[in-house]
């Protein structure tokens, strides 16, 4: 064995060693204190670009979920207005039954036609009242709405479509604005035109649940598919910090030790002096 002074190979040697150990223990700190297994490109970068691109789908899922539940909710509005025009309707049907009966009178059929009158005035006025950021939805404008419902830009994939039809509920657009129960046979010929119009707004009701119904569904699947997504991303980038700590146990006892070493290793020289004395 050679004894130099000007070139000290242990003491490089054990340098070198202490220096790697120094990189990986301020890896692992990074992952521990970031929770993420890949904190720069470098850690994986297959991984890190597979993860990145699971988490941009992630984000969108949970705003296309919103999407799905506000849908919903212009949904609700659509559907309390016809709920109440539908019981509006029966009601004047019910007293249209009323005053098509001899069992009442002509004042009697003055005071029923009175509250018809006003009924009908109330239908008119929530179909136009019935409204959703400014639309109104009952009143006859073309209702047609599509709702992002996925995270691409493919129609049939990726959208819901509200198309409900005819959407109004008028008194005039169901066809009852002249219904009269002051008459017994005017009362009697405005039967047929209540059932009319109250299977025309059954109907609208029936494919404005269809659409809630769905749009329910697409939110739970939605929520599994983010829920399955969000844990296959978690596999490939968080970090196992039962592993991580086992790491940082090692090279903190490496560390420890090479600081010893190097200590050691420097000291190496000074057996060359004792060849000078």
């Amino acid at each position: 064995m050679s004894f130099t002074i000007q070139t000290n190979h242990l003491a490089l040697n054990a340098q070198r060693a202490l220096e790697q150990v120094e990189a990986r223990n301020a890896r692992t700190i990074q992952k521990l204190a970031t929770g993420s297994r890949i904190v720069v490109a470098a850690d994986d970068p297959a991984g890190l670009a597979i993860s990145d691109n699971m988490n941009a789908t992630v984000r969108s899922l949970g705003q296309a979920m919103r999407n799905s539940q506000d849908a919903v909710s212009l949904i609700q509005v659509f559907e309390g207005g016809t709920n109440e025009i539908s019981n509006m309707l029966i009601r004047v049907r019910e007293l249209s039954m009323q005053s098509a009966s001899d069992t009442v009178g002509d004042r009697e059929r003055s005071m029923l036609n009175q509250e018809v009158k006003e009924l009908k005035s109330e239908i008119t006025r929530i179909a136009r009242t019935t409204s959703y950021l400014d639309r109104e939805l009952l009143a006859g404008e073309e209702v047609r709405l599509e709702f992002q419902v996925g995270t691409g830009n493919d129609e049939e994939k990726d959208r819901i479509v509200f198309d409900p039809g005819s959407s109004d509920l008028t008194a005039s657009g169901l066809g009852v604005e002249d219904i009269d129960v002051s008459d017994r046979t005017d009362a009697q010929d405005g039967l047929e035109a209540l059932d009319n119009a109250i299977i025309q707004v059954n109907e609208l009701r029936a494919r404005v649940g269809s659409t809630q119904n769905r749009l329910q569904v697409t939110y739970n699947a939605q929520g599994i598919y983010r829920e399955n997504l969000t844990t296959a991303k978690s596999r490939i980038k968080d970090a196992d910090v039962a592993e991580e700590t086992t790491n940082l146990t090692r090279d903190s006892i490496l560390r420890q030790a090479g600081v010893s070493v190097l200590s050691q290793a420097n000291q190496a020289p000074q057996l060359a002096l004792q060849l000078l004395r």
